[in-house]
């Protein structure tokens, strides 16, 4: 079996990538990791051709994209191109696409009746007057595309709030946009992260912010413990990545008095966290699954 892995250039040596690496040599599985600017794509009515580093190449079996929220539209492109040339692709360009962009996996959850945070669509200039109307303090204020919780802020007044805008306003690129959050009080410094598998929940992890921070993220110094799956949370983080088509999925979860809510879902999740809490190994376990689908024994 033949995969790819496409990345960041700068990205090749992470511990994901690292961890695929390990795995697949044990496994006899032929991978090599690519990145975006390595492909040429030509595209006629005769057919559609691929070049990679200026010649044709043998397509893999499978692709598995590794860019999450920092896939460009080129990276984009390269998946859908490989998609159309039957090359079988984990996670897809459409479900990479929608679940990139935190408001569209939020209204696309919303519209199919799964418990998410209050959210708003933030304009410049802001009418504070409207958030103080639907939202309490503190609140969080995001960017529309961010991993590894970079581009999350608590604002717990007013005063902090503008101070924020006008900053953000001021340096802010103007492909950036931002959605303003309630803050689930309940789930301060906490939440669930579930990784989903081809359909499958296979296991979750409790993490857990330090000191007085409220992000979580294992890569923001947060610690991780396994978490038993009860069937509420299995439900919604299976359902969730369902509903935006993804076969690999990083699901966070806030804790919500007696219930649950989804926060995010991650199209290329991190997993080094997950690692070590459970004792899980994560690409064995996509390897497997591309295996299967494959048909490959």
């Amino acid at each position: 079996m033949r995969v790819w892995i496409l990345a960041k250039e700068k990205n090749f040596k992470s511990y994901e990538n690292r961890r695929f690496q390990e795995e697949a040599e044990k496994m006899g599985i032929e991978l090599q990791l690519v990145a975006p600017e390595e492909f040429d794509i030509i595209v006629t009515r005769e057919g559609r051709s691929l070049f990679f580093n200026g010649s044709p190449s043998d397509l893999p079996d499978c692709l598995i994209p590794r860019m999450g929220a920092g896939t460009t539209y080129f990276a984009l492109a390269v998946i859908r191109h490989l998609e159309k040339l039957g090359v079988f692709v984990l996670n897809s360009s459409q479900s990479i696409e929608a679940a990139k962009d935190k408001l569209a996996t939020l209204q696309i959850l919303a519209a199919n009746n799964i418990p998410i945070p209050k959210t708003m669509l933030a304009k410049f200039p802001l009418n504070v007057d409207i958030v103080e109307k639907e939202f309490n303090y503190p609140l969080i204020v995001k960017t529309v595309s961010g991993s590894h919780g970079k581009g999350v802020f608590l604002c717990e007044n007013r005063a902090q709030l503008e101070d924020l805008l006008g900053l953000l306003e001021i340096s802010k690129d103007p492909k950036v946009n931002l959605i303003i959050q309630e803050f689930v009080s309940s789930s301060k410094g906490r939440d669930i992260r579930v990784f989903v598998v081809g359909g499958r929940a296979i296991g979750a992890m409790l993490r857990k912010a330090k000191g007085e921070k409220f992000k979580a993220n294992f890569s923001s110094g947060g610690e991780v413990s396994p978490f038993n799956l009860n069937p509420a949370v299995e439900w919604l983080a299976v359902e969730s990545a369902k509903l935006l088509g993804l076969d690999i999925a990083g699901v966070d979860v806030l804790f919500n008095g007696d219930s649950y809510m989804v926060c995010e879902v991650n199209s290329s999740p991190g997993f080094e966290g997950f690692e070590k809490a459970t004792g899980i190994n994560v690409p064995k376990v996509i390897f497997d699954y591309v295996r299967v689908r494959l048909g490959i024994s």
